[in-house]
């Protein structure tokens, strides 16, 4: 697993998603990658991509983003359920995910929003799918393939 950790200062400095439950979201997507990898679905990912249109690939690599913001919202279930988590923590996370959406930060780095460059999803779209694992708690619950996202 693989951390930028000038990434969380971003996250605290232009991005105004602070608290410790926001880059315990973002290791959790990262983690959640991993996860991923384990269960074969990067590596099929990596091999289907390569004869995509940059726009076919952009849609399958947002199912692969959420999957993961879906998985971190698994992770942050149990987490609850162990009495882990402090009051504002999961609004902490869903904040996180909003200001990391595509739309989110092209809005805020160029002025304006480029549907089709999406590669992660919507502030929308993540923090829904972080909040379906999190209400589940259940990965079978975080099929973005299937599922419209």
């Amino acid at each position: 697993v693989y951390l930028d950790m000038t990434f969380f200062q971003q996250l605290d400095q232009q991005f105004g998603a602070s608290g410790e439950f926001a880059r315990a979201y973002v290791i959790a997507h990262e983690v959640g990658h991993h996860v991923q990898n384990l269960t074969g679905i990067l590596p099929k990912f990596n091999k289907m991509r390569q004869g995509m249109s940059e726009a076919d690939a952009n849609h399958m690599s947002m199912q692969v983003e959420l999957q993961a913001d879906c998985f971190a919202g698994v992770w942050a279930h149990y987490t609850a359920q162990k009495g882990i988590l402090e009051q504002g923590d999961i609004e902490s996370a869903l904040n996180a995910a909003k200001q990391i959406g595509d739309d989110t930060l092209q809005k805020k780095m160029q002025g304006y929003v480029v549907p089709e460059s999406f590669n992660h999803g919507t502030s929308q779209q993540r923090q829904t799918w972080l909040a379906r694992g999190y209400k589940s708690g259940k990965l079978s619950d975080c099929d973005t393939f299937n599922n419209p996202i």
